[in-house]
């Protein structure tokens, strides 16, 4: 029996960094070119958080040279070539892929409302009815409009009224999709005035859009373990998607060499172990914590042996490096963090710490290149200054 082909550490970064649109230059992109790039991505993730520009912004600037938010919007809003959704989490995602999300939101709105019981939502499926005639009636609505007068549930996150509940169940649901975001809440609309009518037919059954996902996923990782193209898109089952590899003749097996020499089985296409994957430049990106590339932490880790753990959510005093601190990459490298903050009101980018990692030094090239970076997040946050606090460097 024949080994099966090795990738070593070198190579598997660089053919997972080329697949994420993270082993060439940043170029400058049309609309078209854009939204061909959310395709290869395959979803940009959203986020509410603007230390610098939120999440989606930092993904796709991160790739495109002179990216300005506003294009992204006119993907979404003007063209419909992009649709909000969930994936692992809140995304913008290509529109021809639509009726793969109405299969999985017919498939799982039972389930999804059985869970929100669970929590104490209630009310929510008895008023979809009512809520759908309201917005057929007077167009599309925040939640925050919708049964202001109604009493909430206590607690946590899901202290929400009936009808924002609702809001929320018809969107997962399919029956609603987002036509836009103001002030980043979302508004709401029929799905079928959102969505364009030549992706809004009958879904796909359940087998094609397992084949789908898995394959989908898989071509964008490159190389991956079956619970990797679970997660991808969150679309099937742990089962489904070992069973769909099972199946599949034009698969194989390649070990991945992790960082520290150890490896790993995982899936990939015959004609993997021949690629010869790009050199990325060497310049220094700063990206966002939810860029694709870093949101598998555990494969992140394994790759590039870099621990990165946002702590958004850890309390002040138990954080080791900052609330929001951007990951910092150079060529295929993952070289250390960066804690910077658009400071609007002093016109200035502020960097308030960097940690390199242990076997990273700060010459005078690479200082170089940080800086270069640093004027890239000005110009993009439309700041007038780059601004260091006292003791930026980190030991």
């Amino acid at each position: 029996m024949s080994a099966r082909p090795l990738i070593d550490n070198a190579s598997a970064r660089r053919l997972f960094l080329g697949r994420h649109a993270l082993a060439e230059t940043p170029s400058r992109r049309d609309d078209a070119a854009l939204l061909a790039l959310v395709e290869r991505l395959g979803f940009v993730q959203v986020d509410s958080i603007r230390t610098v520009e939120r999440a989606h912004h930092m993904i796709l600037h991160a790739r495109t040279a002179g990216y300005r938010p506003e294009r992204l919007a006119r993907l979404i809003e003007r063209d419909r070539a992009l649709f909000e959704h969930w994936t692992h989490d809140a995304a913008v995602i290509p529109t021809r892929f639509y009726p793969f999300w109405r299969r999985a939101a017919a498939d799982g709105a039972e389930r999804l409302a059985e869970r929100w019981h669970g929590y104490g939502r209630t009310g929510f499926r008895e008023q979809a009815e009512a809520v759908l005639a309201e917005i057929a009636k007077r167009g599309p609505v925040m939640a925050r409009e919708m049964g202001e007068d109604e009493p909430r549930s206590s607690g946590g996150w899901w202290d929400w009224n009936p009808s924002k509940a609702t809001l929320e169940w018809l969107w997962r649901a399919g029956k609603l999709a987002v036509a836009r975001r103001e002030g980043f809440q979302k508004v709401y609309d029929l799905a079928e005035r959102v969505i364009p009518h030549d992706h809004s037919a009958d879904p796909p059954h359940r087998a094609d859009l397992i084949d789908w996902a898995c394959a989908a996923a898989l071509d964008r990782l490159g190389f991956a373990t079956p619970g990797e193209i679970t997660a991808f898109w969150g679309l099937v089952t742990p089962e489904e998607a070992k069973d769909w590899a099972r199946r599949r003749n034009d698969l194989i097996e390649v070990e991945v060499e992790g960082m520290d020499g150890s490896r790993r089985l995982h899936l990939a296409r015959p004609d993997l172990p021949e690629e010869t994957p790009p050199e990325p430049p060497g310049r220094i990106r700063a990206l966002s914590p939810f860029d694709p590339a870093l949101r598998d932490r555990k494969r992140a880790e394994r790759l590039f042996g870099f621990s990165y753990r946002i702590e958004v959510f850890v309390p002040a005093p138990k954080r080791k490096y900052g609330y929001y601190v951007f990951p910092l990459m150079e060529g295929d490298r993952m070289i250390g963090r960066i804690d910077m903050k658009a400071e609007r009101e002093a016109d200035a980018l502020m960097v308030s710490g960097l940690w390199l990692e242990p076997d990273v030094r700060l010459s005078a090239g690479r200082m170089a290149r940080l800086e270069a970076e640093l004027e890239r997040q000005r110009r993009f946050a439309g700041i007038g200054r780059v601004a260091f606090a006292e003791g930026w460097m980190k030991p």
